[in-house]
């Protein structure tokens, strides 16, 4: 498409757990500085399209959809202002191309599999200049179009990620995304042991705003329905567990703050958990130790091919596993025959 020639035109496109999201509020998550005013004008000039059709700002987004965002930084100026070139993305280093291409997992024609690492986030907002969405050029290898999202990992959980190399794959893989055809199993250290040692967490959730950024809790008024299987793989006496999950929904901070909800949060997520976050004494990394460690899905060409994608622990985790005399090396599916 000639759009994506230009340096200053991107497309967008909307991931699986932004389904159903409006259209301004999507908006305000990956471009905040543009206020509503602006973002009503560009909507009315046609500016802002959603899958090449003008849209509304209570337009109902689709998962799999493209939006295409003009060169915001011309209207985010007062009336009279000069107009100042669009923002270019910072370029980057053989070093730092090499060290995203390392964390490749998985690749064919159709897919790539990274290993995300801690801390990294996966798409820009507030105060998040540095993003794997905007590096994503540096995964195109041999590929004519530029890699996209189909799912999404918070910026502290590590592992499995996939992306589509083209556009078929990314509607193929979002549609299962959004259905049950995909197993997401994570691993986690927990402050204290979930009982049972097998169970279910079928809590509604709603995001909610406060000082320290986006929030989730439980609602079950107003929120949505969020579904976790859980399994205690290992356990530290009454102190810490190894805790597997799949959660069977893909809401918002949905482990964080269902593991936080049975009483047992994740070890560092002092955003839920506050002080109860941490094992008092214990020589362990006050990082969250959240980890996405298997993918399998179906292969977006189909023919019973299937994606089964494992990611190594990160090294603060690692580093826990040993401390407290976890396996960091169990295989397996802990939820098989689980529907």
């Amino acid at each position: 498409m000639s759009e994506n020639k230009s340096p200053s035109v991107e497309t967008r496109t909307v991931t699986s757990d932004e389904a159903d999201v409006r259209l301004d509020r999507w908006f305000k998550r990956h471009f905040p500085d543009v206020g509503h005013g602006y973002l009503q004008k560009l909507l009315r000039t046609g500016q802002i399209r959603v899958d090449g059709k003008r849209a509304e700002t209570s337009t109902r987004l689709a998962a799999g959809q493209s939006i295409r965002i003009p060169p915001l930084a011309d209207w985010a100026k007062p009336e009279g202002a000069p107009a100042a070139p669009a923002p270019k993305k910072p370029a980057m280093s053989d070093k730092d191309v090499a060290a995203l291409q390392a964390l490749v997992l998985f690749k064919d024609g159709d897919v790539i599999a990274l290993n995300k690492p801690a801390g990294l986030a996966v798409q820009g907002g507030t105060n998040t200049t540095k993003h794997l969405d905007a590096m994503l050029d540096a995964l195109r290898f041999d590929a004519k179009e530029r890699p996209k999202l189909v799912h999404r990992l918070d910026k502290d959980t590590s592992g499995v990620l996939l992306l589509a190399r083209n556009t078929f794959a990314a509607s193929k893989l979002t549609e299962q995304f959004r259905g049950r055809d995909v197993r997401k199993i994570y691993w986690a250290a927990t402050v204290g042991v979930p009982k049972p040692y097998q169970g279910k967490i079928d809590l509604a959730l709603a995001k909610e705003g406060g000082p320290q950024g986006e929030r989730v809790a439980g609602d079950e008024d107003d929120g949505k329905r969020a579904v976790t299987y859980y399994s205690v793989l290992e356990n530290l006496g009454k102190q810490a567990a190894f805790v597997a999950m799949w959660p069977r929904t893909g809401r918002t901070h949905q482990l964080r703050v269902h593991m936080n909800a049975i009483g047992t949060p994740i070890l560092g997520d002092g955003k839920y958990a506050g002080q109860g976050a941490y094992l008092p004494g214990a020589e362990v990394q006050k990082k969250l130790h959240l980890h996405a460690r298997r993918l399998i899905l179906p292969h977006p060409r189909g023919g019973n091919r299937m994606i089964d994608v494992t990611a190594p622990l990160p090294d603060h985790m690692l580093t826990t596993w040993k401390y407290l005399g976890f396996s960091a090396s169990l295989k397996g599916d802990p939820f098989e025959g689980v529907e």
